[in-house]
């Protein structure tokens, strides 16, 4: 979950390098891919977890962040099938995932957050839509909370009109969304990807270090043409906590800029800009209601937006490269609601829900009557 937070520790900010994933010579069915960083005896339950269920043709790679409690070590002993990958500095939930991308010979990769605990058969379920299905390029589990396994963390993350993004389902009943369907946008918690779509699309955008690299991802997977299913059947569990880390707002509001300056064209960019203003004003008021010290990071957002626009121009080009779909069929797989519940007490959230809500709903409508790109 973008907006509102997500649980996990795949890192904190630091300096990033790019990582070029490059396939290997003699492939296997898949590549278990998790990043930690001081993940503790959480990388242990998960990895458990893990070697318990997995079949003889799939391999698992640990990227270690940097570590400083012991737990690669700990890995390293306790789990001697899985291949150890240090980083000598901390890279990020992206570059990790990309530099275990570059050491898989799996035919499909599959990430997995290392606070969490997979269930029995979650990665057979997991794989056999992209193993069966030719258009499918990205599938996403049932993930459910760990302290309450009856509940939904998200089924598949919903993605706003403005590029907002989150858990779908939070805390409903775990039964409530039980067919296999297409969703907005993968769960960075555990999700499943074709290697050689994940190659193509040059895996994850390194400078996002974290925070909406799941839902960047899976645009551009989309703006290439490929489906993505969210998977019942694969069932995992995530130690998640809403944390509002000091850099959350300014990572989280630059990476949202750069996923729309690099998916959407121009004209649909301006046509979207009375909705891309409204939530210029929701995430200034969560900033007010939630975090209000971190303030300054939207500004920091914006400076580094503009600072950074030769670059993101680059990157813009690269990503259009791949472009199989019209602007119009992203949009149709976002929507107008916002669970302000989510980052809210109950009367600031329906208050919130009553004004928003339908103004968005109106804003995603004139969009959709205009974008015929």
């Amino acid at each position: 979950m973008d907006l509102f937070g997500r649980g996990g520790n795949a890192g904190r900010p630091g300096a990033v390098r790019p990582v070029t994933p490059v396939p290997s010579a003699s492939p296997i069915r898949a590549s278990v891919l998790i990043v930690n960083y001081n993940g503790g005896q959480k990388l242990v339950e998960c990895l458990d977890s893990v070697f318990a269920t997995l079949p003889e043709d799939c391999e698992v790679i640990v990227v270690d962040n940097a570590s400083s409690d012991g737990s690669p070590e700990e890995a390293a002993a306790r789990f001697p099938r899985a291949t150890l990958v240090r980083s000598p500095e901390n890279r990020g939930y992206g570059s990790g995932n990309n530099l275990g991308a570059a050491r898989a010979r799996g035919r499909q990769l599959v990430f997995l957050n290392p606070d969490t605990v997979v269930e029995p058969a979650w990665l057979e379920a997991l794989l056999e839509p992209l193993e069966r299905e030719g258009q499918v390029g990205l599938t996403t589990s049932r993930i459910l909370l760990a302290d309450r396994s009856d509940r939904i963390n998200t089924c598949g993350n919903d993605v706003h009109v403005t590029g907002l993004a989150l858990c779908r389902g939070m805390g409903e009943s775990l039964d409530t969304f039980s067919a296999t369907e297409e969703v907005g946008a993968v769960s960075g918690a555990a999700f499943a990807a074709r290697a050689d779509v994940f190659r193509a699309l040059g895996g994850f955008d390194e400078d996002f270090f974290l925070y909406v690299e799941d839902t960047d991802l899976s645009w551009r997977a989309r703006l290439a043409g490929w489906k993505i299913l969210y998977v019942p059947g694969s069932v995992v569990r995530h130690h998640y906590t809403f944390r509002v880390a000091p850099s959350k707002v300014f990572l989280q509001e630059r990476n949202r800029y750069q996923m729309l300056a690099k998916c959407l064209r121009w004209p649909t960019l301006l046509v979207l800009l009375p909705a891309l203003l409204l939530a210029e004003a929701v995430t200034w008021g969560f900033v007010i209601v939630r975090d209000r010290a971190n303030a300054a990071g939207k500004l920091r957002a914006y400076a580094w937006t503009i600072r950074g626009a030769g670059g993101l121009a680059r990157k813009r080009r690269t990503t259009q490269a791949t472009r199989r779909v019209r602007d119009r069929d992203l949009l149709l797989r976002t929507g107008y609601r916002l669970d302000f519940g989510q980052a809210a007490p109950g009367g600031v959230a329906q208050a919130a829900k009553l004004v928003f809500d339908p103004l968005f709903f109106l804003f995603r409508g004139l969009a959709l009557a205009l974008v015929w790109w």
